[in-house]
């Protein structure tokens, strides 16, 4: 991942205001469910454990384990946390899916995971699709810098929003047929500062200077409303999106 820039964040803990994106999430969707389970919370837990594995995984490797085995403890954690063994402490006062998740998580290795057998090497079942090399690939990937378990986890975190919001901008972008531009554009939203200027990149796509200019401006703007968006989805309550989106800052900082 490239090296983030906090500073071109720091105008989404601010921006798009309203609420109405809150409706329903799928923390909150399952939040409801904790007492009266429910399909539609399993596929927004479900949703909710495949865009955010990863951290989690790294958390189980930051302790010691080998990659094999942070594999597995990552495959049974999140069995035992869809068949709702762990939704009974989801309380809307921890208010977040990233803290809600993390706690569990010590609680599992510190407590479950020693009392239970371990798994079979193949023999578990696999929850989560994720691919071992590629999660051992951005394992190896992350700075030197030793923080500790926990402030990786929350970079992790951070880092994981931020590629939820590029997968739909993908998407978004590959329908109708401009992927390549979003490529050249991303510098100027996240990640490297892009070393070609307007002009370059107009040159490139046959657009002029001015109209790469508003394609920028308008990805910021797509950019900031997807990232409100996801992190909507992994908090309780609408006010508690803009501290979220501060934390996040800071986190990348």
């Amino acid at each position: 991942m490239s090296k983030p820039k906090p500073e071109k964040l720091d105008a989404t803990a601010t921006a798009c205001a309203g609420v109405g994106i809150f409706a329903t999430t799928h923390w909150t969707v399952v939040l409801a469910a904790g007492r009266a389970p429910s399909p539609q919370a399993e596929v927004a837990l479900a949703s909710l454990c495949e865009a955010y594995w990863y951290p989690l995984y790294a958390f189980a490797r930051r302790h010691g384990n080998g990659p094999e085995d942070a594999e597995d403890l990552t495959q049974e954690f999140f069995a035992r946390l869809l068949e709702r063994n762990y939704l009974a402490k989801a309380d809307r006062e921890r208010g977040k899916f990233r803290t809600f998740l993390l706690s569990s998580m010590k609680n599992f290795l510190v407590n479950e995971w020693k009392r239970s057998a371990r798994l079979k090497r193949g023999g578990g079942e696999t929850i989560i699709s994720f691919d071992l090399a590629v999660a051992e690939g951005r394992f190896a990937a992350e700075p030197a810098v030793d923080a500790g378990p926990e402030p990786a986890y929350e970079r992790q975190w951070a880092v994981a929003l931020i590629e939820q919001v590029f997968t739909v901008l993908r998407r978004e972008y590959g329908a109708v047929n401009k992927d390549r531009l979003l490529d050249e554009l991303k510098g100027f939203v996240w990640g490297e500062e892009s070393s070609a200027s307007y002009a370059d990149i107009g040159r490139k796509f046959n657009l002029t200077e001015g109209a790469v200019k508003v394609s920028v401006h308008r990805l910021r703007q797509r950019f900031r409303e997807l990232l409100r968006a996801e992190v909507a989805q992994t908090v309780s309550r609408p006010e508690e999106i803009d501290d979220e989106l501060r934390h996040l800052i800071a986190v990348l900082s």
